[in-house]
This record gives C-alpha cells, sequence and structure tokens, in this order.
C-alpha cells in the first residue's frame, strides 16, 4: 500500500505561526523533504523535530524524484515542506506533486501560512476575485508577460491583482506594472510576521517613490487594486 505525500504549511516568517497539526505530521512521517535542509532545522529544533530530512529544491536532479516516490510506493509516509509558507505555490514541490499525483498516491494538505492570502488579508482591497501572477518574469518573456494581463478580457473579472517579487526588481516590477495599468491603488508587504515587517499603502507611482528612497531588503508580496469598472 502507498503512503502517502503530506503538503505542510510552515511558517514565512514567525516560527510561532507554525499549527500544532504540522509539528505532529512532521514527527509522525517516515521522511521530511526540505527545499533547504539548513533553513529547515532551524525550524526542526525549535519543536524538537527528529525525523530524517532531505533537500528538494529546483536544482535537484530526477534521480532524487525518482527516489522520493519509490519511497512512497514503498509505504512510507513523506511531509514536505518549502523554506516559508505552503509548498507548492511558487515553489519546486509543485513538479513533484504532479509526479505523486499521475502515480495514484494520495497527496494531503496540511493547511498553513500562505504570503499571497496573508498580503491580501490586509491589503483593504476587493479579495472575492483576485487574481495570483506568482512572481513575474525576471527577463525572458517578461513583456508578453505584462501584455498579456493587460490585453486579457478576463482582466475585468478580477478586483485585485497579487504578485511576489524579490528586493532585487521589487522597483522594476512596480515601474512596470504602472507603465501597463496606470496609477492604481497598490499595497506593498514585505517581510510579513518578521521583524521588520512593513506594509505600504498608495499608488503605484507612490511606491516608486517610496522604495527607490530607502535600502531594500526582504520579499515582497503585492496587491494592486484593479480599477477598471466590471461590464
Amino acid at each position: 500500500m502507498n503512503g502517502t505525500l503530506f503538503s505542510v504549511g510552515t511558517p514565512i516568517g514567525n516560527l510561532d505561526d507554525i499549527t500544532y497539526r504540522a509539528i505532529e505530521i512532521l514527527k509522525f512521517v517516515d521522511l521530511i523533504i526540505c527545499e533547504d535542509t539548513r533553513h529547515s532545522r532551524i525550524l526542526f529544533n525549535k519543536y524538537n523535530i527528529k525525523t530524517k530530512y532531505i533537500s528538494y529544491h529546483e536544482h535537484s536532479k530526477i534521480i532524487k524524484r525518482e527516489y522520493i516516490l519509490s519511497q512512497l510506493i514503498d509505504g512510507k509516509n513523506v511531509a514536505m515542506i518549502s523554506d516559508a509558507g505552503t509548498p507548492g505555490i511558487c515553489d519546486p514541490g509543485e513538479l513533484l506533486i504532479e509526479e505523486v499525483v499521475k502515480k495514484g498516491i494520495n497527496v494531503a494538505p496540511i493547511p498553513g501560512p500562505s504570503a499571497v492570502v496573508s498580503a491580501l488579508s490586509v491589503s483593504g482591497f476587493p479579495t472575492e476575485r483576485f487574481l495570483f501572477l506568482g512572481y513575474p518574469p525576471r527577463k525572458k518573456g517578461r513583456q508578453t508577460f505584462l501584455r498579456n494581463i493587460t490585453e486579457s478580457a478576463n482582466l475585468k473579472l478580477y478586483q485585485t491583482l497579487v504578485f511576489y517579487e524579490s528586493p532585487y526588481r521589487i522597483i522594476r516590477s512596480l515601474e512596470d506594472f504602472h507603465l501597463a495599468l496606470g496609477d492604481m491603488q497598490v499595497t506593498v508587504a514585505r517581510e510579513i510576521t518578521k521583524k521588520f515587517e512593513e506594509v505600504f499603502r498608495g499608488k503605484l507611482s507612490d511606491a516608486i517613490e517610496y522604495f527607490k528612497n530607502k535600502k531594500i531588503l526582504g520579499e515582497f508580496a503585492v496587491c494592486i487594486k484593479n480599477e477598471q469598472k466590471l461590464k
């Protein structure tokens, strides 16, 4: 009988944000898959988690994915965590989950923090219909990505647009969306749940000016209020 792959949500910053169930699952399973073992070890040490763990990230070879699948087929229970938040959302766990599902192996969610939901919850923007864009392309395909958004006939269906960005490209992305969409209202959340958490609210032009004039650190979750009227 196959084992189960548990997709376990872990804190996006503050380690106290993990659930009791997540800790129990991480202690119960036979193997934990981590995006970065050095990063995950901090969490394991805090909660006395002694389970065997291995790395699995975007540069992992196919042979490692095959090893994980073999463990599940042999009846072992496996937990997958990312460096922060919910696995499979903008991280390499997506491909592994796809393969596990194809094999007919059970995948169980253990809910936890998510930066996109956390940012939306404090944005002050409508959340009934939002469009999550993940990370905009770094270089190749970036202009096509933006053009597809602005020219989409369905764009008006979404009340809020959300995307992730790194500190190295946040200014460029704010400028690109400003050019593509106009000077819309934006909420920029930085370092969510961490010591230097910050939430900026204003127009896209205001956000560009604000972040140009300060040292930029941490990961960003950006919410743009889609001010195009619904038909």
